[in-house]
């Protein structure tokens, strides 16, 4: 357990608060590119409990400013775009990518008052249908190689969702390993045939166990943490028989990311990015090795389960997320469908907008959790972002590459198999190949 005060101090992400500063020094997803239409490319974010607009420039460059003009406050999400950046409609203020002020046409032709002005402005960059933005100080750290930066955009497919929780509790779901034989276990296998774009409804490691059996039938794992330059790897293993192990790596990129296998063949990388303090967006990029992703699928799978333009799950505390009795006894453990989102979903927010963690008991199969929280402390003690734990330079980033996740079925006597089985699906893909 921990107290009210630390508490506090992990979750809250307002300007000035500690989590709040660390989030702020690493690159942040702001948005989808889906989400700016290309005939009006302007779109309302709030990111990091700040209200900003985010914009396009015809020659391709982002903008992201304060979303209230600094003369008398007017919505500049309802800006006039132009070649040179977004004026308002109020009283013709023009500001560019970086928060100057470029014309005050009301005022006098004689007048300098535009040149005291500065509002705010943060940089972005584009990535794998991600628009990411930095809000952090000084300049911004370069972005590390990571396959779902590296593999092609025919090979990636981005997507994200809204929930109504603490964005810290939302991302600690993604590394704790223990909980996929539980809240996701289903009674019955689907055919791994049919499992394109779902998790956890593929064939284990090149084979026809579903993994969903595998989860269902050995619920006791052993985790075992390395500490990585991105953050730390987590492996855990279920003992199929005596000789026969399963593996699965995954990894938790910090601050706030996690990569995890989705299938033999494809990778979620997902970050859980504060909108305020009581919600969150989830981010995630997939990321195929064997071949380019079938985005209008795996797009019209996502979107049966979300609407738009907020990206709000169908399912929710509304409606009990889809709950039901009858199922929950015959054929998933939640009764809540077979969307895993919504079982992670449910599982975030029934904890409440802010989680309570005065009152938990940590376990064994917790280490990622807590390791996780010492390594948020030790960023929140920096006396410079530079400081932060990995955090990368121009000469570090070049080596976050991977990170390796995957599943595999090996000797128990064999603890390092998965990594042949990830550098053969790595063959022949030049942007893959290299993985420290």
């Amino acid at each position: 357990m921990i107290s009210e005060q630390e508490n506090r101090q992990l979750t809250e992400i307002q300007p000035g608060a500690p989590a709040g500063a660390v989030l702020r020094n690493y690159w942040q997803p702001a948005a989808l590119v889906e989400e700016l239409n290309p005939e009006r490319p302007i779109a309302p974010v709030t990111l990091l409990g700040e209200e900003l607009t985010l914009f396009r420039k015809a020659d391709g460059s982002y903008g992201l400013i304060g979303r209230h003009c600094p003369h008398r406050g007017a919505d500049l999400c309802f800006g006039r775009l132009e070649s040179e950046g977004l004026r308002c409609p109020f009283h013709g203020w023009l500001f560019n990518e970086e928060g100057r002020c470029l014309d005050q046409p009301a005022e006098p032709e004689t007048s300098r008052f535009r040149e005291g002005l500065s509002h705010t402005a943060y940089p972005c960059v584009e990535a794998s249908g991600v628009i990411f933005a930095y809000l952090g100080e000084g300049d911004p750290p370069p972005m590390p190689k990571f396959d779902c930066f590296e593999a092609p955009a025919s090979h990636t497919f981005a997507f994200k969702g809204w929930w109504e929780c603490n964005w810290l509790q939302a991302l600690e779901v993604g590394i704790d390993p223990a909980h996929a034989s539980f809240l996701h276990r289903f009674f019955e296998d689907e055919s791994p045939e049919d499992s394109y774009g779902k998790q956890f409804r593929s064939g284990a490691a090149g084979t026809n166990i579903p993994m969903t059996k595998i989860l269902r039938d050995f619920d006791r794992p052993n985790i075992d943490l390395e500490e990585t330059q991105y953050g730390f790897r987590l492996c855990t293993t279920r003992e199929i028989d005596p000789q026969t192990v399963h593996y699965r790596i995954t990894n938790m990129l910090f601050p706030n990311a996690i990569a995890i296998p989705m299938s033999d063949e494809m990778t979620i990388t997902q970050w859980h990015v504060p909108i305020d303090n009581e919600n969150c967006y989830w981010y995630s990029i997939f990321t195929s090795f064997a071949g380019p992703v079938n985005r209008d699928l795996m797009r019209a799978q996502r979107l049966k389960e979300h609407t738009l333009p907020d990206y709000r799950p169908v399912k929710n505390k509304s409606n009990n997320y889809g709950f039901d009795a009858e199922e929950q006894k015959t054929q998933t453990y939640t009764g809540m469908g077979f969307d895993i989102n919504v079982h992670d979903q449910w599982a975030v927010e029934s904890l409440g907008p802010i989680q309570d963690r005065t009152r938990e008991h940590l376990g064994k199969s917790d280490i990622g959790i807590k390791r996780y929280r010492r390594i948020l402390k030790q960023a929140m003690q920096a006396s410079a972002p530079e400081d932060m734990p990995c955090r990368p330079d121009n000469e570090s980033a070049s080596k976050l590459t991977g990170p390796v996740a995957i599943d595999a079925l090996g000797a128990a006597r064999d603890p390092e198999c998965w990594k042949r089985l990830d550098e053969e699906r790595r063959k022949g893909k030049s942007w893959a190949e290299t993985v420290q």
